[in-house]
């Protein structure tokens, strides 16, 4: 048996505590390096315990052992200490710099999940300790601007009940506004940024269902849902920031969650859009019967965390009780109503008499056609007052100059009844909204997933949620011609909520910006949203898909699809002469760097080292460079992308 190295004894020692070792029995430096630096008991005596590592890093002054921590430091920190094929692979390709990984040199990390992007400001030792599935990246602060900067967007298409059409130009309003329904493919923190050059300040409501982040089965959810609260905090935080300055002053959001990061982005919430913003937190009965999976508690609930952009800012008065809203059986240009007796008699009756209220008791004088009406006598003029049937003298609802108000406003309906006067109220559709919303339409089983296996015949993406949970808090926060933003759009629920809503309201022009990255998500939101519109039959209604204009994105897929080490090579033979890689990397592929590479052996660790040699400045081509021949955007492209991104007072 051969003798073991002094880095393998050292290493092997380290590996007996379970602190310094990651799920994949990886040692994690930083970890050992912190311990050091705080002269942790449990690391001295570890050391201490190998005759070999003790006379290395430890000086006996007059018969007591000092550990020199220096020393330790400087060599577990040396390129060198880790020499595996995964370290040899980094030193070859030059992803180590000044003896240390790079993600060690405490700059800016840019942090990019399987799914999805995060801008992260983090430490060594907390990155080093991370166990869920990212790749890794580090850019400077300046480099941060360019990632965000607007992108040119592609693949431009119009789609009707018809079906595709070409499109010829955009639709503004006229202070320039783009009246056009969008569904954006792509990363949806840079199409955000792309999005608010036009719609900044335009929005009324952004509604989201984020990852749960439930730390569920791979298979369960095609997001990345397994992040710590931290960076799941800091993936949200970057979102949240920019989707208020996408809100208009008296816009609102909606944020579906359900109770394992809900006080963790209450507290968020909270600190970006403001405490007292905050309008609910509204539990929503999603699966009455339970959960069938669940241990102890069986989840029936969720939750919507709902905040409005300016203080003071309410949600409008409508009903979402369908019961209740029979109830306002009449309507006029001003919406739903049903008539209520215009005398008091609340409360039953006390506080309400002539001699609790004598303000409200006074005659009005109404002519004999029911046509006008006076508060002083007038010759032909009827006295009436506010006495009910039984005798009972009460007091009108308000005080005569308001009365008179009302009559003028067309708010008040005068009707003769058994010979009798009686003055009507317009009483305008209205509901104190509870916070637990429990109607069976909430069932996201029955109004998720099965409405959607039947709109599109098979089964889609993973726990949509109900569309009546959808378009009641639309209903809630946005009228005609408001803008609504979904930047998770998953199966495209929101964008149905929005097509059913301007079809039962007999044209509405409330208007949906969805963004949604994933390829098999945004396959099921235009099969969805074509045959909703079809079977809406609304002609006139239609929207536009375009993306972010590939460019190391297209490698990124590729790279995450991939699974074998095979695979991953000839896709980094293609990156090596295709791709823009980082300045500090190795264009070339060395053989000896490809026997490393291969001997790695695990194929999620080789995915995130091809991930890091990417530019992530270029994953998607920014529109400044719209004009470079090198990313061969085309002319009908650059025309729709001149006509996208001009300036909304042309």
């Amino acid at each position: 048996m051969p003798t073991k190295t002094f880095n393998e004894k050292l290493i092997e020692r380290l590996k007996t505590e379970p602190r310094f070792v990651d799920n994949a029995g990886e040692l994690i430096t930083a970890a050992v390096k912190d311990s050091a630096w705080k002269l942790d008991t449990a690391l001295v005596k570890l050391l201490l315990g190998e005759p070999e590592l003790k006379a290395k890093f430890f000086t006996d002054i007059d018969g007591h052992w000092v550990f020199n921590y220096n020393a330790f430091i400087t060599y577990i920190s040396d390129k060198n200490f880790l020499a595996n094929a995964y370290t040899r692979f980094r030193n070859k390709i030059g992803l180590n710099s000044d003896e240390k990984f790079l993600p060690e040199r405490g700059e800016v990390a840019l942090v990019w999940p399987y799914k999805d992007c995060v801008l992260e400001g983090g430490q060594t030792r907390e990155q080093e300790k991370r166990q869920e599935i990212f790749f890794n990246e580090l850019l400077a602060p300046d480099e941060i601007n360019r990632l965000l900067a607007p992108k040119v967007l592609t693949n431009w298409k119009r789609h009707t009940h018809a079906g595709e059409q070409p499109i010829t130009a955009l639709n503004r309003a006229d202070d320039g506004t783009i009246r056009e329904n969008l569904l954006v493919k792509g990363n949806n923190l840079l199409a955000l940024h792309s999005l608010k050059l036009q719609f900044r300040g335009k929005v009324k409501c952004v509604y989201i269902d984020a990852p749960y982040n439930t730390g569920g089965a791979a298979d369960s959810f095609t997001y990345n849902n397994t992040f710590n609260h931290s960076t799941w905090l800091t993936f949200m935080r970057n979102r949240l920031e920019v989707a208020k300055e996408l809100l208009c002053p008296d816009g609102f959001i909606a944020m579906a969650i359900d109770h394992h990061e809900l006080f963790y982005l209450g507290v968020l919430a909270d600190e970006v859009f403001g405490r007292e913003n905050r309008l609910a937190t509204v539990s929503v009965v999603h699966q009455a019967r339970g959960r069938n999976m669940d241990k102890g508690f069986s989840t029936s609930n969720e939750f919507m965390l709902v905040y409005a952009k300016t203080r003071g800012n309410n949600i409008k008065n409508v009903v979402i009780d369908e019961e209740k809203k029979k109830q306002f059986n009449l309507s006029d240009e001003k919406g739903n109503y049903y008539l209520k007796n215009y005398i008091m008699v609340q409360g039953g009756s006390r506080g309400c008499t002539r001699q609790d209220k004598p303000a409200y008791w006074y005659p009005i004088y109404v002519s004999e056609d029911l046509s006008a009406v006076s508060l002083k006598k007038v010759d032909g003029y009827e006295e009436v007052l506010p006495i009910t049937n039984t005798g009972r003298e009460m007091t009108w609802v308000t005080k005569p100059d308001t009365f008179l108000k009302r009559f003028g406003n067309n708010e008040v309906v005068i009707k003769r009844e058994k010979g009798k006067i009686v003055i009507y109220r317009k009483f305008r559709e209205q509901q104190i909204i509870p916070t637990h919303w429990i109607a069976p339409k909430y069932n996201a089983t029955s109004h998720g997933t099965m409405l959607l296996e039947k709109i599109i015949g098979k089964r889609g993406v993973s726990y949509p949620k109900s569309l009546y949970t959808v378009m009641d808090i639309l209903k809630l926060t946005t009228g005609a011609g408001d803008i609504i933003v979904d930047f998770f759009a998953g199966s495209g629920t929101t964008g149905h909520a929005v097509i059913e809503l301007n079809k039962r309201e007999g044209g509405g022009r409330r208007q949906f910006i969805l963004v949604e990255q994933l390829e098999e998500h945004v396959a099921v939101c235009i099969e969805r949203l074509e045959k909703v519109l079809a079977q809406a039959g609304l002609v006139s209604t239609d929207f536009l898909s375009c993306e972010l204009m590939p460019y190391n994105a297209a490698f990124v897929a590729r790279i995450q699809a991939a699974r074998t080490s095979d695979e991953l090579v000839a896709i980094w033979r293609d990156m090596s002469k295709e791709s823009f890689l980082n300045w500090y990397v190795n264009a070339e592929m060395p053989e000896e760097a490809i026997d490393d590479f291969i001997a790695i052996g695990d194929v999620e660790k080789q995915q995130s080292l091809l991930m890091a040699l990417l530019d992530k400045n270029q994953l998607y081509v920014n529109l400044s460079e719209m004009e470079d021949e090198d990313f061969c955007v085309s002319d009908a492209d650059k025309g729709l992308n001149r006509a996208f991104y001009r300036s909304r007072s042309h």
